[in-house]
């Protein structure tokens, strides 16, 4: 059983946003606890996160995190920022909170507006399902068009013996591309952790997890990763045990990511694309991103094509400077291009059995330099166009 930390309550009940299943999510904390959120760079940001954003920017602490799915609540002008305050009014009245205690999410479709009366009708649901549902509950409530929900977890001993929990849910298959995706996310530890400690330990963690994945390239507008640390363990975090709350912060952070691409819309590989000899960090971001975006190169990986030269192509177009004879490529570990040139082999006897797998791993140098990056992408499929050609017919 995944632990979850102590001091933590949840409710997952159905209001009606979405059909015949859970639809809204709570946790609250039993105590204040320190808070930090990351959140989209979409200049569209929608109203819970323009309400969160705020309330973190004027608050250390709060007690609470909503998520409702089938309405984004974006691009709904003041009336929708209005929805979204009351939305939080109407929870703190149910649970004997303060509203800006609250931090809200919303995930679904962009432009329409929340029904209010049946936020209204579906809080004395919550209040009687608080501390009845599981942590499973909410991971499967704020799900839109995910496979399965996305949990992962971890353990931190302080130096007296005494543990504390690290636990994390995310929601996100399609509209997946920094920074940061259309994923939501929830950390949560049982530590206590300075303000700033915790802030930093966070947007670390999203660095080197969520913001290193891509399903279609777009960027939604309602993306957040908020993360509660109330102590009721009774760990104290200081400078000592800092690095590995870090640590476990950013390994239950890349494991939900890899969830996250592993159940991309109609998706059937993970393609983890390692690109190195750069001549800088950003130039091999550069490039990996030309590489996991590009449409041809995912569709050769969901047909189990090994069709390097969609991937050199790909690294051609990148804008990056190099030195095309000093290219290396492997697939799956096979090296098939070397010193700007294809290894005379059979490659497609060579990778057959490598390219029917789930994951698939891309490795490209492409010069001696110090820079280096790392990206998981998905596949392109013929059910990721259902899906998201039907989304809201």
């Amino acid at each position: 059983m995944i632990p979850v930390p102590k001091g933590y309550s949840f409710a997952a009940v159905p209001a009606g946003f979405k059909k015949d299943r859970n639809d809204l999510a709570v946790i609250v904390s039993d105590r204040p606890a320190v808070a930090a959120g990351v959140f989209t760079t979409n200049r569209f940001q929608a109203a819970p996160v323009l309400v969160a954003r705020e309330r973190l920017e004027r608050a250390d602490a709060m007690r609470a995190v909503v998520i409702n799915a089938g309405q984004a609540n974006a691009c709904t002008g003041e009336a929708g920022l209005a929805d979204c305050l009351e939305s939080c009014r109407l929870l703190a009245e149910a649970l004997g909170l303060e509203e800006g205690e609250i931090l809200p999410a919303s995930t679904g479709v962009i432009g329409v507006r929340m029904p209010m009366d049946k936020w209204a009708t579906a809080m004395p649901l919550v209040q009687a399902n608080l501390g009845q549902a599981a942590a499973t509950d909410f991971a499967r409530a704020i799900m839109t068009t995910d496979a399965f929900p996305k949990m992962a977890a971890a353990r931190l001993t302080s130096p007296d013996g005494k543990e504390c929990a690290i636990f994390g849910m995310a929601k996100g298959a399609g509209m997946i591309c920094p920074n940061m995706a259309t994923m939501l996310g929830v950390v949560l530890t049982d530590a206590e952790v300075a303000p700033e400690q915790w802030r930093s330990v966070l947007r670390a963690a999203v660095d080197a997890s969520f913001n290193r994945v891509t399903v279609d390239g777009d960027t939604s507008t309602n993306d957040c990763v908020f993360a509660l640390a109330n102590g009721a363990s009774g760990v104290t975090i200081g400078d000592g045990e800092l690095q590995g709350l870090a640590e476990g912060v950013a390994q239950v952070c890349q494991t939900l990511a890899y969830m996250i691409v592993q159940d991309a819309e109609g998706g059937s590989k993970v393609v983890r694309i390692h690109v190195s000899g750069a001549r800088s960090m950003g130039d091999a971001e550069i490039v990996a991103r030309t590489i996991g975006h590009s449409p041809l190169v995912k569709t050769a990986m969901y047909g189990r094509d090994p069709n390097w030269g969609r991937i050199v192509a790909a690294l051609g177009r990148s804008g990056v400077d190099f030195n095309p004879g000093d290219v290396n490529l492997s697939l799956c570990g096979i090296p098939i291009f070397a010193k700007g040139a294809p290894i005379p082999q059979d490659h497609k006897a060579l990778l057959a059995p490598h390219m029917r797998r789930q994951d698939i791993h891309i490795h490209l140098s492409i010069g001696s330099g110090p820079g280096s990056y790392v990206l998981l992408a998905s596949d392109l499929t013929h059910e990721y166009v259902t899906i998201n050609a039907e989304y809201t017919t």
